[in-house]
């Protein structure tokens, strides 16, 4: 026993060896650097030779997801073929017949199709490998700006060569006019920088910054040009992977960054840059980066290249972790702290930010997105890796045979060599012995029987596999018409795993989702508003962006209104791109800016006249607001009025969105950190709330519905639609067409506030009040209701929320108050002290907010569809039926993963929620697993009577009570879980308690953060007992995980079962993932092809993998397994045939066959209709596959392909190899055939044999056939015709030609009765059995396939899946009923949205002990980012400021706006105390 599992662990190591291991050899990352930036490189870097250290030689930008160079390619490839055990059994035979000892025939002969097996096998790998390259060339040649020019400058800093591929080995570039030469560098001192050359560059296109002397501010423009760079500083569009560590490069908005790049400056107010990185953690909302504030300076070329402006970069290693770097800048004696926050990472965007100058500090593999992910795998299918077991059994069996032959052989030569034997004349030579002659009939033996281990098989798999390839890639029903793309398998010797997938692991954002916010619904004052039909129509049709969905805006007045007011003296800078005139000048004389050409965005301050486009439309709220308008104050509209006015204005000031026109369509434009708020503010504008943007730092600017609405009573001043008619003041009052909030403060979201609010005083009103806007989750904001008011609006605003969240819409509820000035001053100083306090800030802070937060007004709620690609829901479901677990690997938070969760399908109705979480507050990682094992699993198993965990294969398969939601322990048991009973935290989440938790009908789904995954997989114990908790959920959602925990999880899965998996995402946090699992599929979505070059497959819509795994995977695992397993039965029955003539030949290794019948008995006689089987075989149709997801389980489970059916088609060949040998043999010689009595030669019995035995071999695959095509009768008797031809034919030939032995055996063959009575005779006695089984299955046994099979046959046009209501019976069919029949009867078609009620679902948060239900929830924007801190430190300093100057009385001017409403509706100034009714 200890033997056989020794073997077992050899044998899995072997298995498990990886050619990429010698190959990739993972360059390890480098030592802490130095990048010098207009200076030498210090001696101490230089060797001997004066040549740059190694050490300090930095990797090249270049990326490659290629598996082969021209140099590796050969022996790598060489490797990856002989893993297979055949190739090593082919190569050695082929070896063996170059001795004239063995000889059959001419050895290159022999040798020649392990050849062709080798070299089309190469080919095909290569040809797949070069469409790698060539992905990689159109990554690694996008282009950035990267400084050049001025007076010699170069980057000091020495790289490393880059390497030769196949694209740049083996094609080269043809039109070379010139040779690149390399040429020293000099500083503009005149110094040579030592050790560095660079390449003299032909034909760049170039960029230069167009600097006036007087103002030192750069307007960019392109410059193409054909002729030499100047010696001008400039920025040269350089390919990627020439970029080098110290290079200045220049960013501009919505391009990716290259490298890994410090920033120096941007073009923003105060340096900020907001970049996407979604690529790098699924993140949708934006983050904020600042530049470096010693660097700040360096914005233009001419900067970048100065000698005065040299600095040195101190870095720690190249790491993995994507959220820490240590470094420091130096200039001169001083030096500057570096974190993230400073720099922006490769894979990111570049976001609503002009430009970015910076620099390159890590590039290729040092860069964080590529040390995370892997070296590309050398991937082998399951069935690849079953089949080495089968050939080592046949390969076990021949060595049987041939040590039987050799034994036996010896041994009767010793017994008849001294009865002088004419047949061992002179056999007592030293080669020629009855002892040695054992031994050379052994290796005979091998020979003869070669043929157990086909080599054909391995080249029609590989035909087979290009043409499944070609299948998916023709399938018109997964191609991508919008975008051209076609699905495409890039590797082409995995189809048959996509039939056998048991664990998907898919990304969410830009897999699941589409990157979208798009707002949908709202409740207002309790009536919901649930948006035109046809805006799903629009969106669908992508209407949206036509002119239709443009609306112009009402004019404003002239632009001199809109400036400020004179007595407002003090200027802050603007968050938005849209600053006042006045700003922008400030600024230009504090320090040089970089700016926008003539052709900048348009100010939307100073715009007349803009458009908006519109997302958001419904017909009710939009009558709602025009009668709104036309309100009597104290009518029955009147308080609805107010909400409908109160909500949009909390929508279009409680953000930090910034504003923007597009210059060519003059349509306003909102960019956010958040996707949320731009759905939000968008939402507001469409219905006529327009925010405009921020004339300084503090002052928002709203231009409303009711600002221009003409009142009955004393109609506003408002701008005209005439322009003869618009009004203007002298003294420049702000139009009453933009009402002015003045921004107070901002009270931050935060996941544990779960709230964000803005303080805002109306400006130009008579009272000036103060209001306070609030805007987050629903229990958040109910805690905060005034007692005792709106009770009413509350129970409907719930009942809203409900049904929004059960549509899987994220919510969010809106609520505000006014405040009084002596309270606002009195709080606003406790708000200063609090935000100044040495101890405990953040606590104090958060009291003083909720504080402010308290007695706030019910104003309504907002719904937003994250919205998800087309067909998602119903995919998952799907493949939910399928058998499949899904697991979800996103870097978002976890409100975000469990909102698509349910909005996906991938948790059910009445789905129970397990939460795990990490960090340092609550209990331990491994207490909260156990505790759910415990709590919700106790009859799983998994705990032994010890209280330990079991190992996961000692746990019994078969537990004491089925392990169904409601099997949980009972909660008033005296049992204690580990670690202390369970204790509420204040984690910042109110929670309403729901009931029956743990106990829905729908399973469980495991949630856990990334800080637990982290515990988790760290050691054997935490894995062990979470791949336990896993298998007990229907599906797992990991959330806050980075791109290395992805992989991971993978491995956890993979290693940990043994299962089939498949990994898919769409961008670079997915490629160690994607590289991890057996099967990796790349969407080809917005995110770049970083996924799709590290990918198997490649397909445009998740949407796609259903049809992907459940028909091609379905159809190329079963086709595969038939067709290998037909092929090793028909060799059987070739090779029975010799063995069995071994009993007359005296164990001789003789052939009974002619050798050339043997020679093409795989190349002509039997191959066709195995290819057939691999080609068009298929057990049911696409449209019931599609329509019937429970059928991949037979391919889930192994069904077609495995060691017992192994077993069974082995077995038929031996019996029918037996069947077709005696039979023929003892009716040729009992009784000869010959009409003179002579007896029969060797080769007359032996080609009907030939016959017999080619005739029942394929025979006996059309039986294994379940679809007969026309192609399929070709191939079935193709073989057939082609062995009667070629007998006719090779019997006919003259000696005089060449020599045959089996001249003239046709006058002998076809004239015998006995071959026209053997055939049909062995060939009915050897598919009998066969048949009475399939027969026998069919009829007694049958399974849903062959149900289906056979309603198809007689009923082809019944739609099975909207027939399943009805009883359908088919008399010939009595067996109980399966899934597939259950599910015909119980499931009808699939609805176009989820229907998930959060209701139902329950959620235990095992950390904390909190359950609650969840009503969708889900807003994240950037926590503490740079340009948040940046704007409450402006507000902090206007409010120093302000103290210090003389307190005005506040100028009244015009007619009071109000928040609710213009004046005409609202009470008397007098019951103004109510915010509830004013």
């Amino acid at each position: 026993m200890k033997q056989s599992r020794k073997f077992a662990e050899w044998y899995n190591r072997w298995a498990d060896w990886k050619v990429e291991d010698l190959f990739s050899k993972k360059r390890e990352p480098g030592p802490r650097r130095t990048v010098y930036m207009n200076e030498n490189l210090p001696e101490d870097y230089l060797d001997a030779n004066g040549k740059v250290k190694k050490e300090h030689v930095y990797a090249t930008n270049q990326v490659i997801t290629s598996k082969y160079t021209v140099v590796t390619f050969v022996p790598r490839n060489l490797l990856e073929q002989f893993r297979r055990v055949a190739n090593v059994f082919f190569l050695f035979i082929a070896v063996l017949q170059f001795s004239p000892k063995f000889s059959t025939i001419s050895p290159g002969l022999v040798i020649l199709p392990l050849l062709i097996v080798l070299t089309i096998t190469a080919l095909k790998d290569a040809y797949e490998d070069v469409k790698r390259h060539q992905s990689d060339r159109r990554v690694n040649h996008s282009q950035v700006r990267v400084v050049a020019g001025g007076e010699g400058w170069a980057n000091p800093n020495a790289m490393e060569k880059k390497s030769r591929t196949f694209v740049r080995g083996l094609v080269p570039r043809l039109r070379r006019s010139t040779k690149s030469k390399k040429v020293k560098n000099v500083n503009p001192a005149g110094e040579e920088l030592v050790g560095v050359t660079s390449r003299r560059s032909t034909e760049p296109v170039i960029e230069h910054d167009d600097v006036p002397e007087e103002h030192h501010t750069h307007f960019p423009h392109i410059l193409p040009t054909m002729s030499r760079p100047t010696a001008k500083p400039h920025w040269k569009h350089t390919a990627w992977e020439d970029v080098s560590v110290g290079d200045f490069v220049k960013i501009m908005d919505d391009e990716s960054l290259p490298a890994d790049v410090l920033i120096c400056a941007t073009s923003e107010d105060e340096n900020v840059a907001f970049v996407e990185t979604k690529n790098l953690d699924g993140e949708t909302n934006l983050k904020s980066r600042n530049a470096v504030p010693a660097l700040t300076h360096i914005r233009s070329a001419n900067d970048c290249v100065s000698p005065h402006n040299s600095f040195r970069i101190d870095c720690d290693r190249p790491d993995t972790n994507m959220y820490r770097l240590n470094a420091a800048v130096r200039v001169g004696n001083d030096t500057f702290p570096v974190d993230m926050q400073n720099v922006l990472l490769r894979g990111t965007v570049l976001r609503n930010t002009k430009w970015v100058i910076g620099v390159v500090i890590f590039t290729g593999a040092d860069t964080r997105i590529v040390m995370n992910a892997g070296g590309t795998p050398s991937k082998r299918s399951k069935v690849e890796r079953q089949m080495n077991p089968q050939v080592f059994i046949n390969l076990l069996i021949l060595a049987l045979m041939a040590i039987a032959c050799a034994v036996v052989d010896s041994i009767l030569q010793h017994q008849d060599y001294p009865r002088d034997a004419p047949w061992l004349f002179w056999a007592n030579r030293s080669g020629d012995n009855p002892s040695i002659n054992g031994l050379i009939t052994f290796f005979f033996a091998l020979i003869t029987f070669q043929n157990i281990v086909p080599i054909s098989l391995y080249i029609s798999i590989e035909f087979v596999r290009t043409c499944q390839a070609a299948f998916i890639y023709f399938d018109s029903e997964i191609y991508h018409k919008e975008s051209d793309s076609p699905t495409i398998a890039r590797s082409w010797n995995l189809s048959d795993d996509l039939g056998q997938i048991e664990y998907i692991f898919s990304d969410k954002t830009g897999t699941l989702t589409q990157n979208s916010m798009v707002f949908r619904k709202c409740c207002i004052g309790g009536k919901i508003y649930n948006g035109d039909p046809d805006m799903d129509e629009r969106d669908a049709e992508g209407r949206e962006k036509d002119a239709s969905s443009v609306k112009a805006l009402p004019a404003l007045v002239d632009a001199k209104a809109t400036k400020l007011d004179s007595a407002q003296e003090i200027q802050m800078t603007d968050l938005s791109s849209g600053s006042s005139a006045s700003g922008r000048e400030k600024k230009q004389d504090e320090k040089p800016q970089a700016d926008s050409d003539s052709t900048d965005t348009p100010d939307p301050l100073k715009a007349k006249a803009i458009k908006a486009k519109v997302h958001f439309h419904d017909v009710d709220l939009e009558h709602d607001i025009q009668q709104s308008l036309h309100v009597e104050p104290g009518g029955p509209d009147a308080a609805h009025a107010r909400l409908l006015n109160g909500f949009f204005s909390v929508l279009a000031l409680c953000h930090t969105v910034l504003t923007s026109v597009d210059p060519q369509t003059g349509v306003i434009e909102y960019k956010a950190q958040s996707p949320d708020e731009a759905a939000l503010v968008q939402a507001a504008a469409d219905m006529g709330f327009v925010f405009r943007g921020r004339d300084s730092r503090e002052v928002m600017l709203l231009q409303t519905p009711y600002s221009s609405a003409p009142s009955s009573s004393s109609p506003p001043p408002t701008a005209s639609s005439d322009p003869e008619k618009k009004g203007s003041t002298s003294t420049s009052p702000p139009p009453e067409a933009l009402e002015r909030y003045e921004l107070l403060n901002v009270l931050e979201f935060s996941s544990a506030r779960k709230r964000m609010s803005v303080v805002v005083r109306k400006m130009d009103s008579d009272d000036q009040r103060l209001f306070l806007m609030t805007k987050g989750a629903d229990n958040v904001i109910f805690e905060r209701l005034k007692k005792g008011t709106g009770d009413e609006l509350k129970k409907q605003t719930e009942k809203a929320l409900d049904d929004f969240a059960s549509e899987g819409l994220r919510t969010l509820t809106l609520a505000y108050k006014v405040i009084s000035e002596d309270y606002y001053q009195a709080w606003a100083e406790r708000y200063h002290e609090a935000t100044v306090s040495l101890d405990d800030r953040e606590e104090k802070i958060e009291a003083i907010c909720s504080e402010l937060e308290q007695d706030l007004r019910l104003l309504g709620a907002t719904a937003i569809e994250d919205r998800l690609q087309d067909g998602v829901p119903e995919t998952i479901a799907d493949l939910k039926k399928a058998g499949i677990k899904i697991w979800v690997a996103t870097g978002d938070k976890l409100e975000t993963a469990i909102a698509i969760g349910h909005s996906t399908n991938l948790i059910g109705r009445d789905s129970n929620i397990i939460v795990i979480r990490g960090g340092n507050e609550g209990r331990p990682v491994y207490d909260q697993i156990m505790y759910a094992v415990e709590e919700f699993f106790p009859e799983s198993g998994i705990i032994d009577e010890r209280g330990e965990v079991r190992d996961i294969d000692d746990v019994p398969l078969t537990p004491k009570q089925s392990m169904k939601p409601g099997a949980r322990r009972n909660s008033t048991q005296d049992e204690v879980p580990p670690g202390g009973p369970l204790r509420r935290f204040d984690t910042g989440i109110s929670s309403i308690v729901g009931s029956q938790n743990g106990e829905r009908p729908g399973g469980f789904v495991l949630v856990i953060d990334g800080p637990a995954l982290g515990v988790a997989l760290g050691d054997e114990r935490h894995k062990s007992i979470l791949l336990q908790l896993a298998m007990l959920c229907e599906g797992v959602i990991c959330c806050r995980v980075s791109p290395l925990q992805k992989a991971l999880i993978v491995r956890l899965v993979k290693d940990g079962l043994g299962t089939m998996t498949l990994a898919i995402g769409d961008g670079a946090n997915d490629v160690s993932m994607i590289q991890a699992a057996d099967v990796g599929v790349g969407i080809s979505g917005e995110e770049g092809l970083q996924a799709v070059n590290s990918s198997d497959y490649a397909i445009a819509q998740f949407r796609f993998l259903k049809r992907l795994l459940l028909v091609h995977g379905h159809w190329s695992y079963y086709r595969n397994g038939n067709m290998i397993l037909n092929f090793f039965y028909k060799n059987i029955v070739c090779i029975g045939v010799l063995w069995w003539f071994q009993i007359y030949c005296a164990w001789s290794s003789t052939y009974v066959l002619e050798y050339t019948y043997l020679l093409f008995w795989n190349s002509f006689w039997t191959i066709a209709p195995v290819i057939a089987i691999g080609l068009f075989d298929r057990l049911a149709d696409d449209h019931d596959l599609m329509a019937f997801p429970e059928l991949y389980r037979f391919g889930r489970e192994g069904r077609w392909f495995g060691m017992k059916v192994f077993g069974v088609f082995m077995f038929d060949g031996v019996f029918q190899s037996a069947v077709i040998f005696f039979l023929i043999l003892y009716t040729y010689v009992t009784v000869s055939s010959r009409a003179d009595g002579w007896s029969v030669s060797m080769y007359e019995f032996s080609t009907t044999m030939v016959f017999a035995a080619v005739f029942t071999a394929n025979f006996y695959n059309g039986l294994n056939t379940n679809t007969w095509t026309a192609w399929v009768f070709f191939a079935v008797f193709l073989g057939d015709v082609l062995v009667w031809l070629y007998t006719v034919v090779y019997n006919s030939i003259s000696p005089g030609w060449f020599v045959t032995p089996v001249y003239g055996n046709n006058t002998f063959l076809f004239r015998s009765p006995y071959f026209w009575f053997c055939l049909p005779l062995t060939i009915f006695i050897s598919l009998l059995p066969r048949y009475l089984y399939k027969a026998y299955r069919m009829g007694y046994r049958a399974d849903d396939i062959d149900i289906i099979r056979y309603v198809r046959k007689y009923n082809p046009g019944v739609e099975l899946r909207h027939e399943a209501s009805e009883e359908m019976v088919y008399p010939p069919l009595r067996r109980p009923e399966s899934v597939a029949t259950r599910s015909m009867r119980s499931v009808s078609s699939l609805p176009v949205r989820p229907s998930g009620d959060f209701r139902s679902a329950s959620r235990t948060d095992m950390s904390t002990g909190v359950t609650s239900q969840h009503r969708g929830f889900d807003f994240s924007m950037e926590e503490r980012g740079v340009a948040i801190q940046r704007l409450q430190s402006n507000l902090s300093e206007r409010r120093m400021s302000k103290q210090h100057l003389p307190q005005g009385s506040p100028s009244k001017k015009g007619l009071a706006q109000k928040l609710t409403l213009p004046r005409r509706f609202g009470r008397r100034k007098s019951n103004a105390k109510d915010p509830a009714e004013s």
